[in-house]
């Protein structure tokens, strides 16, 4: 199957699962959780599922439970508005990129907030450096309207 049909399919099993998921999932599973990507293989026969949910371990194990609980009714609606040549079987990974991105974040938030950070050292340089420019532009004009 050519490269752009299987960028369209993933596309809009992507959307269909969003969809779905607001009926079947969101509602019993009292967290957020998006699908956040989708790769059905070339022959159609499977599809991986990104998933991630907003909430502690405890609450990232439920949704798998659940999601896993409600798999076979994901495909059978997913195979009524998504017409393909085969219905995917799902399988669902937690996706922990926006955990990870937060982390991240929460570290370099850190950084600048230390007195030592470089951006507090880089601005304090610029402040400095225009008045050294001064000074010694001063003398140079100084001795050129002496000579």
């Amino acid at each position: 199957m050519g490269q752009k049909r299987m960028i369209r399919v993933n596309e809009q099993v992507h959307r269909e699962l969003g969809r779905l998921f607001q009926i079947h999932v969101c509602p019993d599973a009292h967290a957020l959780v998006t699908v956040t990507d989708v790769k059905v293989a070339e022959d159609l026969r499977d599809a991986t599922v990104y998933v991630s949910v907003y909430g502690d371990e405890a609450r990232k194990a439920a949704v798998t439970a659940l999601l896993e609980k409600r798999r076979a009714v994901l495909q059978h609606e997913l195979s009524r508005r998504v017409i393909l040549k085969f219905t995917p079987r799902l399988h669902f990974k937690l996706d922990d990129t926006a955990a990870r991105a937060d982390r991240i974040m929460s570290i370099l938030e850190e950084l600048h907030l230390d007195d030592g950070s470089p951006s507090n050292a880089a601005s304090e340089k610029s402040e400095v450096a225009p008045a050294q420019e001064d000074a010694t532009s001063s003398p140079t004009n100084g001795q050129e309207s002496h000579a």
